[in-house]
């Protein structure tokens, strides 16, 4: 292996952990920075519909921004909980439709921030809402109601957790726009109006990087991510891998329409990454760091042909590739839907970059998806390269259906 030893690579691991840890913590506006970079231009006027069977911000192309915020929930009762899930609908609806801000006499506060000025651009704004499994606690007499595969996130082998600020939450926002701005107004108005029934616990700010030069864009790794996409548009697939179906595998009826969100914040070891050879970055992806193409193939549309490499000469047994998607017919419905967001929070205690990847995805079930996925994972070369640091798994709620209708109101039903 041309990189450094195991023993110096787990060295640097320990290390960056350390700092990863304070950074998370009260300490952090000391020694970092939560900004993402510059995604472009002023807004976009693109605007992404609000109503639907589905909560716009999963199968919508990723924006240029996002933020993804967990919520701890307030809320005395559960009249309370529905008020608060009322506000968010009618302030969604309005921040994604865009438009001139209501006036304010000079007596009263602003009834807007005012920051993206006096007439607010849609901007392509999805603000797409789910639920944890804390939120079906004894608090609201909710626990019958449970999404049947909604559970804490758990703690996978190669996770660096121990300390960690961001973890899980009773409510997940993930903010997405064409420009940053846009999502950080967005996130003001609703702190705004729902003071008092949520109060933020974490926040993670990414950026969706352009293609370079062309195709899939790259995650800090220099390696394009994402290639292998289902098609969310493929209605047949959608439905068996990405949507949940109520009074099916012990869904209760109110989830028809909704989706498992995993959220999952990875640092990556960069400085560590850039002195190894090439061949081994290719090697342990499995495909080409130029164009994205597998190793057996020539462009990144290709797909893997591993039946025809059975002694793994081209594409190793434990690359990426392989391990996440053996593309066999035992694993076609473990399929996930990435939507993942580059991330950059400045440097850590230790002077090292502290970057990576806002890793999120979408599926009908965790367990069966995601988790299969992650347990295949389990000590492949590339865990000496990145440090899991948080995140959570919650339940993108079904869609609103039309004016009369508001986010969750089939859980109360």
């Amino acid at each position: 292996m041309a990189a450094a030893p195991s023993l110096r690579r787990r060295a640097f691991l320990r290390g960056a952990t350390i700092g990863t840890a304070v950074g998370a913590g009260a300490l952090a506006g000391a020694f970092a920075t939560n900004a993402a970079a510059d995604p472009g231009p002023g807004p976009s006027g693109r605007s992404i519909a609000f109503h639907g069977q589905h909560q716009a911000g999963i199968s919508t192309p990723p924006q240029a921004a996002a933020s993804f915020v967990s919520f701890n929930v307030l809320a005395t009762d559960q009249q309370g909980l529905r008020d608060l899930f009322t506000t968010l609908t009618a302030r969604i609806r309005a921040l994604t439709a865009g438009g001139p801000v209501p006036a304010t006499d000079l007596a009263s506060p602003p009834t807007d921030s005012a920051t993206l000025g006096p007439v607010l651009p849609s901007d392509g704004l999805t603000i797409t809402v789910g639920v944890g499994a804390s939120l079906f606690d004894d608090r609201y007499g909710l626990a019958a109601r449970k999404p049947a595969k909604l559970v804490p996130m758990p703690a996978f082998p190669d996770d660096n957790l121990v300390g960690s600020k961001e973890l899980h939450g009773d409510l997940m926002l993930q903010i997405c726009a064409d420009s940053r701005d846009t999502v950080m107004h967005a996130l003001r108005d609703i702190a705004k109006y729902t003071r008092g029934a949520m109060q933020p616990s974490w926040k993670a700010d990414g950026f969706h990087a352009e293609p370079r030069p062309s195709g899939t864009p790259r995650n800090q790794l220099g390696f394009k991510d994402g290639i292998a996409n289902p098609d969310p548009n493929d209605r047949t697939l959608a439905d068996s891998v990405l949507w949940t179906h109520g009074g099916a595998n012990g869904e209760p009826a109110w989830v028809e329409g909704g989706s498992y969100q995993v959220v999952r914040i990875i640092r990556m070891l960069v400085e560590f990454w850039d002195r190894v050879s090439l061949n081994e970055q290719e090697r342990m992806i499995g495909r080409r760091r130029d164009s994205g193409a597998p190793l057996d193939g020539t462009k990144e549309t290709d797909i893997p042909n591993y039946p025809a490499d059975p002694q793994n000469l081209l594409i190793p047994m434990n690359a990426h590739i392989r391990l996440a998607n053996p593309r066999t017919a035992a694993t076609a419905n473990q399929q996930i839907l990435r939507r993942a967001y580059n991330y950059e929070r400045g440097l850590d205690l230790d002077g090292n970059l502290d970057v990576g990847l806002i890793f999120c995805c979408y599926q009908q079930d965790v367990a069966r998806q995601f988790q299969a996925v992650q347990q295949r994972l389990a000590g492949e070369p590339l865990v000496d390269y990145i440090s899991p640091t948080g995140g959570g798994y919650f339940f993108a709620l079904p869609g609103v259906k039309g004016s009369g209708d508001w986010l969750a109101s089939g859980l109360f039903a």
